[in-house]
């Protein structure tokens, strides 16, 4: 298994994550296949990718230009019993490959979630390239997406961080 959490400094510039969250004013700035390309005005302007899924879990990859993190957040109204700031042990496994992690338990517009930051260039890139993201607890698989598309919207997102500079 992999540690979601591998410091890697080339990355670390594009990456990162101090994501307050709660109602958020998000800025539209493209949109590739399923995904949202955003601008998170609470995080300095940091760009993200966002798209609801078949399963009703609304999912955010992003980046916050003030720390050295990327994030996903994963929010689903059915994941009841999800506490504010309490961490939780996430595994996150893209086709096949495994990295540990822990999600924040946090709630935005009423939707249960957690918010998992890395640091890890491996992963990105997973996320980018592969087809599928799956996400479980100790209880069990909580979500599982199609990541179609993602590799040109994290590219989009890329795009978008270099123009908010």
């Amino acid at each position: 298994m992999k540690t979601a959490c591998m410091s890697v400094a080339a990355t670390a510039v594009l990456l990162a994550s101090s994501l307050s969250v709660g109602a958020q004013e998000l800025v539209t700035y493209d949109s590739v296949g399923v995904w949202d390309i955003l601008v998170d005005p609470t995080v300095g302007n940091g760009c993200l990718i966002n798209a609801v899924f078949e399963d009703g879990s609304d999912v955010r990859v992003g980046f916050a230009p003030d720390s050295g993190y990327g994030y996903i957040l994963a929010l689903n109204d059915g994941w009841e019993g999800v506490e504010d700031d309490v961490m939780y042990p996430i595994s996150m496994k893209v086709d096949g490959v495994v990295y540990e992690g822990e999600g924040r338990g946090i709630h935005i517009d009423g939707l249960p979630g957690v918010d998992i930051e890395f640091d890890s260039a491996d992963f990105l890139m997973d996320v980018a390239t592969k087809q599928t993201l799956t996400l479980s607890t100790e209880a069990g698989e909580i979500m599982s997406i199609d990541l179609t598309d993602s590799l040109a919207a994290l590219g989009a997102a890329i795009d978008c961080q270099e123009a908010q500079e």
